[in-house]
């Protein structure tokens, strides 16, 4: 395989179709290698439309987001220089990468031991400094010493629980994808001041849940 047509022909077919415009943000999908990411079993597919299996069980959560979610979360969500960055879910490392290529500090909770191992070793490989991974269950929010500029919820959640926002400084913006399949949101939440949020509902998708997800109060008859 031509590696470097192949990235060429993500960037140009999937990426910029999809409404992601901005250079700043193509530019980098050239630097930050996405093969370095994928497991070897799947590496002919780094550039596939798709969402790439990180685990022999094949489990959906467990994936690759696909480029052109990744490149879009990195549009919306415009990490700064100076910023500190939330993922909610490691996955490979390489939106971990992506994101650390853009902002001061990338923070990361990973519930599965095996895919923290695996991202931090593709992280180090890949010479990224600024990024660690946390070990724990990030699907209800994530306490720290230090608010957040960024945060990006790398996995579906049918309700988005408070802690998320609350989380953020001002002017701070989170990326997430809230709803039940088959109809869910990729939603942006910006914080203003005097603790107010702004929310734009972006497009519509379908992405697998985080593991132990809050779950909406279901009502029967």
């Amino acid at each position: 395989m031509d590696i470097e047509r192949a990235r060429f022909n993500m960037v140009e077919q999937q990426i910029r179709t999809w409404e992601v415009l901005d250079q700043g943000v193509l530019d980098l999908l050239y630097v930050v290698r996405r093969e370095e990411f994928v497991p070897p079993s799947h590496r002919l597919l780094a550039f596939s439309d798709l969402e790439i299996p990180l685990t022999k069980s094949g489990d959906a959560s467990e994936t690759m987001l696909a480029p052109k979610m990744e490149a879009r979360v990195l549009q919306e969500v415009a990490p700064k220089r100076s910023d500190r960055v939330l993922v909610i879910g490691a996955g490979s490392g390489y939106l971990m990468a992506l994101l650390a290529a853009c902002a001061r500090e990338v923070v990361s909770v990973e519930i599965n031991p095996l895919l923290k191992e695996t991202a931090e070793n593709n992280l180090r490989r890949g010479g990224v400094q600024n990024a660690r991974i946390f070990a724990g269950d990030g699907a209800k929010g994530w306490t720290d010493t230090e608010a957040f500029d960024v945060i990006v919820i790398a996995g579906s959640l049918p309700i988005l629980p408070d802690e998320f926002p609350n989380a953020l400084r001002d002017g701070g913006r989170l990326f997430a994808v809230v709803g039940d399949a088959p109809v869910m949101s990729a939603r942006l939440i910006t914080r203003l001041p005097g603790n107010a949020f702004n929310a734009i509902d972006l497009f519509e998708t379908v992405l697998a849940p985080l593991r132990n997800a809050r779950q909406p109060k279901r009502f029967t008859l």
